[in-house]
């Protein structure tokens, strides 16, 4: 059996460790290396108690050491942090599959603007594929750089490309309501992610201003050229894991649900990880967690001439590592649904 040996940069954070416990598992990738730039030399295990079988010792980040030991390297590094590290592991002949946001966005400017870092240069930014892994197989099957999706953006984007591809949106018409887990924030402390702030609360953040705008308008306008801004708001709600996004868009021309729901149907038919709900069901963020799964519901409002998606995931798996090694089967010819087939863990 093929085995490819691999290595996780940032592999402390909660999409690294999530990483750990899909390829653990997974039949063709090997966990060779894990590396971290500020906990060198420390047992995995004393970051991640659950982690005691795993016998590995967190490494500096050297990339000329590392195309030594592995093949393949997940980044699941802060943005501004990718940046500056893949280009040198692409260098080094190594596939990279990034999770950060540093190479989503194909203009210097734009992410800047939404960032607030300095950017990729362009050649670099050029040479990482999209991994909306429903969507872009056939890009990522002959990529050796993959930019991950960012979490909101898989919900929000596996939601709308059916309307999106049809061109049946009226232009600036979309408007989506996302509100996510906490574990979205990351492992690091802060006061939006305090227990007292957030438990029995909801906090609406970066209203207007979150940085999976661009990313989330660039690939739509991919599909439909006309189809214009979007709104896209954000809300932390004190749950673990999760995420829910409820989409509003204006049609062009008047549709059934009947319609519309054949219309998702048949986009999904042959996407192993996206459920298309019946007509009149709608997801819940427990029964995709722990998955790789996006779940959709829809209806149609006859009075408004608006539709209504509600797409749910799971935001460190179909959001983050799960999506990470979709693209990773996807990329080294494996079947796509390898090492992330798992149920849903309910309740």
């Amino acid at each position: 059996m093929t085995q490819v040996n691999v290595g996780i940069v940032g592999a402390t954070g909660y999409g690294g460790v999530e990483l750990i416990r899909l390829l653990d598992g997974h039949p063709h990738f090997n966990i060779h290396s894990v590396y971290s730039s500020s906990q060198n030399d420390l047992p995995i295990s004393e970051v991640y108690p659950h982690l005691s079988h795993f016998a590995y010792k967190l490494k500096g980040i050297n990339p000329k050491e590392m195309a030594k030991e592995v093949e393949l390297v997940f980044t699941a590094t802060p943005s501004g942090v990718s940046s500056k590290l893949v280009p040198t592991l692409i260098n080094e002949g190594l596939k990279v599959v990034d999770l950060s946001g540093d190479f989503r966005l194909k203009d210097e400017e734009l992410y800047e603007q939404w960032y607030k870092k300095p950017s990729a240069s362009l050649e670099d930014l050029e040479k990482a594929i999209y991994g909306l892994s429903e969507w872009f197989a056939d890009e990522v099957s002959s990529a050796d750089f993959i930019s991950n999706p960012g979490c909101y953006p898989t919900a929000t984007l596996l939601g709308l490309a059916p309307l999106a591809q049809e061109k049946i949106v009226v232009s600036n018409s979309i408007i989506i309501d996302a509100k996510s887990g906490i574990s979205g924030a990351g492992r690091g402390l802060s006061q939006l992610a305090h227990y007292a702030e957030i438990n029995e609360n909801m906090k609406i953040y970066k209203v207007n201003k979150h940085q999976h705008i661009p990313e989330i308008e660039s690939i739509l306008s991919r599909w439909d050229s006309e189809i214009g801004n979007v709104m896209f708001n954000t809300h932390l709600i004190p749950m673990t894991r999760g995420i829910m996004t409820t989409m509003y868009a204006q049609l062009k021309e008047e549709k059934s649900i009947e319609e519309l729901h054949a219309l998702y149907v048949q986009a999904y038919e042959a996407k192993p990880f996206v459920r298309v709900r019946k007509l009149g069901e709608f997801p819940s963020t427990k029964e995709v967690s722990g998955s790789n799964y996006c779940d959709i519901g829809l209806d149609y409002d006859e009075r408004t001439k608006r539709v209504t998606i509600v797409s749910v995931i799971d935001n460190l798996m179909k959001g983050a590592a799960g999506q990470a090694v979709h693209n990773a089967n996807i990329m080294l010819g494996f079947e796509e649904n390898l090492g992330i087939n798992g149920l849903p863990v309910y309740p």
